[in-house]
């Protein structure tokens, strides 16, 4: 949205985690309020009107009507996850809930260039916005420990990488896919 600009640009002002973005990481989309190739935004308009509040939740309007309905359904990103990681940040400040985040990019870029079989991308994308940090340690952690995987064909790898992340997300009662957005009328 021209005029529109933020200084961070890994956590949406919506709440949403552009860092794990598919959007965001296929060069589609710079961020929220990232520069040329930022995606129009009603909240980004209204931040504007608003002042140029970073967050809406700073907002004293927040939640307004724009939220009406937003996390029933996900687009590219799951949404269900959204208000609870804005009390996290809330909870553990923007810097260290940043941190947490770019560890879990780190994870989700070692999916992406060691486990993706070229079907995988949402799923990975998906299990790491969705599975909390320690799990995806673990997770990783199980993988590592199988040297023998780097000797089997990237289906294989994909295949067990799946299954460890499925197992994770089953534990914790946690889906895995993308909920499509109800229709209007």
């Amino acid at each position: 949205m021209k005029g529109f600009t933020r200084a961070e640009i890994r956590f949406s002002l919506c709440g949403l985690n552009c860092a794990l973005c598919s959007m965001h990481l296929g060069g589609y989309c710079p961020g929220c309020g990232g520069g040329a190739g930022n995606q129009s935004c009603a909240k980004a308009r209204c931040s504007l009107e608003q002042g140029g509040v970073p967050f809406c939740w700073e907002c004293p309007e927040y939640p307004c009507p724009y939220y009406e309905g937003f996390d029933d359904g996900d687009s590219f990103v799951p949404h269900r996850n959204r208000q609870q990681d804005i009390a996290q940040v809330q909870a553990l400040g923007l810097d260290a809930y940043l941190v947490q985040l770019e560890k879990k990019r780190t994870i989700l870029d070692e999916f992406l260039a060691h486990y993706n079989d070229g079907r995988r991308k949402t799923f990975f994308n998906t299990a790491v916005y969705r599975l909390p940090l320690e799990d995806l340690q673990s997770v990783m952690t199980s993988l590592d420990n199988r040297p023998e995987l780097g000797q089997q064909e990237i289906k294989e790898r994909a295949r067990v990488a799946v299954e460890l992340l499925q197992e994770a997300a089953d534990r914790r009662s946690i889906s895995l896919k993308l909920n499509k957005k109800p229709r209007k009328g």
